[in-house]
């Protein structure tokens, strides 16, 4: 006969299972990439964005700088919520209130309100790591991974349709129409959350207080090595994808290529490779291949920047080269948050949040290095930052793949 804690678990699965359906969990991976989206709408806008209001170009990378600065005190002022809160009305809540920031950007006749808007959206596009903590929760633990794939599968998509729309909207209505049209389709979003979501995921909320609901976050850091070594991964990552995404309309939209807006945003269709691979690593991860699959991922990712150098001379090398990048970083990404979110799933939104601070971190640096370097020694230079912070990476990897734990139980 099974024991009460196989039973308890078994019970446990047979609920995330009923509630968790496949509709659900593609719902989950909607509404993250239509929130991540907003993050990236800006990139291939930014030339402009800084025309429009005579922004000077410094200044115009502080656009992805100050949304991912937002994003980042959003990981870690409200994520956290998720392990204390209704799950469904906090995300709802964030959603209205994301309405109202992407209509403040769309408005804007200003350098100052357009970036104070882009941090709000910033802010409050967290929105997307509390659906995936929360579809984490739901999920059996022998389905995690694949959950995690998939959801995440849906922050790719909507972060490469964020680069095409944009650039299609910006050529056919202007920048505005952009965030215009998020804004709808948010607002739509939330609707149909409120409707369809459950309140939380398979146990009761925490009882914290706000304060020591953030304390725990740091405390979480402090106690758990593999969330220290995956968080700084995610950094490394995350500051190689900046890097690219970042900068790569600043030679396409110069000689010899003077790429228009929607060409430059459809190069980002390219790296629809990178949904495969969160879907696939996700699986693997459910196998206990995690350590195989990052190192793999981060090699890939390293030597991602050797065709992107010859992006002045080949378009094909480019090409090649955001199809690499892309897989590796979400290869990584998968397996990172399958991997700490397993540490204690009670403090799920907290681990979550915690790892995607440096994320959102790695992505500001990235962002705004490869701008200002850009701007002082091209795009070879650009190359070589990010090649860099990839090797960086792999060699984290190398040095702690004995000791970080490479199996989910």
């Amino acid at each position: 006969m099974p024991s009460d804690g196989e039973t308890a678990t078994r019970r446990s699965d047979a609920r995330s299972a009923s509630v968790l359906s496949r509709g659900v969990a593609l719902l989950f991976a909607v509404a993250c990439g239509a929130a991540v989206a907003n993050v990236y709408f800006s990139q291939p806008l930014l030339v402009t964005m800084g025309h429009d209001l005579s922004m000077a170009p410094a200044l115009v990378g502080s656009v992805v700088t100050l949304t991912q600065v937002g994003y980042g005190l959003g990981l870690f002022f409200l994520v956290p919520l998720g392990d204390v809160a209704d799950r469904r009305r906090l995300i709802v809540a964030q959603l209205l209130f994301l309405v109202v920031a992407l209509t403040v950007v769309a408005a804007a006749r200003t350098a100052v309100v357009l970036l104070a808007g882009m941090a709000a959206v910033g802010l409050l596009a967290v929105v997307t790591q509390t659906l995936v903590a929360f579809a984490a929760s739901l999920a059996p633990p022998h389905e995690r991974g694949r959950v995690v794939g998939l959801v995440t599968s849906g922050v790719v998509i909507g972060i490469l349709l964020a680069r095409t729309a944009s650039g299609l909207l910006a050529d056919l209505a202007g920048w505005r129409c952009v965030y215009l049209a998020s804004a709808s389709l948010t607002a739509l979003l939330a609707l149909v959350l409120y409707r369809v979501l459950p309140r939380h995921g398979d146990g009761e909320p925490a009882t914290l207080r706000y304060g020591q609901l953030l304390r725990s976050t740091i405390t979480l850091f402090a106690r758990e090595r593999l969330l220290r070594i995956r968080a700084l991964l995610g950094l490394m990552i995350f500051a190689a994808f900046s890097t690219l995404w970042s900068s790569v309309a600043l030679p396409l939209s110069e000689g010899p290529y003077s790429l228009s807006h929607s060409a430059i945003g459809a190069l980002g269709l390219i790296g629809v490779a990178g949904a495969l691979a969160a879907t696939v690593a996700g699986r693997l991860n459910d196998r206990g291949l995690s350590q195989r699959t990052t190192g793999i991922a981060l090699a890939l990712l390293t030597a991602s920047w050797l065709p992107l150098s010859f992006t002045r001379h080949s378009l094909w090398a480019l090409v090649v080269g955001v199809i690499l990048l892309d897989l590796a970083v979400q290869a990584v990404h998968v397996t990172n948050q399958t991997l700490i979110y397993a540490l204690h799933p009670d403090a799920g939104s907290r681990l979550i949040g915690g790892y995607m601070v440096c994320y959102s971190l790695g992505s500001a640096v990235g962002a705004i290095a490869a701008t200002s370097l850009y701007a002082l020694a091209g795009w070879g230079a650009v190359c070589a930052l990010g090649a860099m912070v990839s090797g960086l990476g792999l060699g984290l990897w190398a040095l702690t793949r004995h000791t970080a734990p490479g199996r989910l139980r």
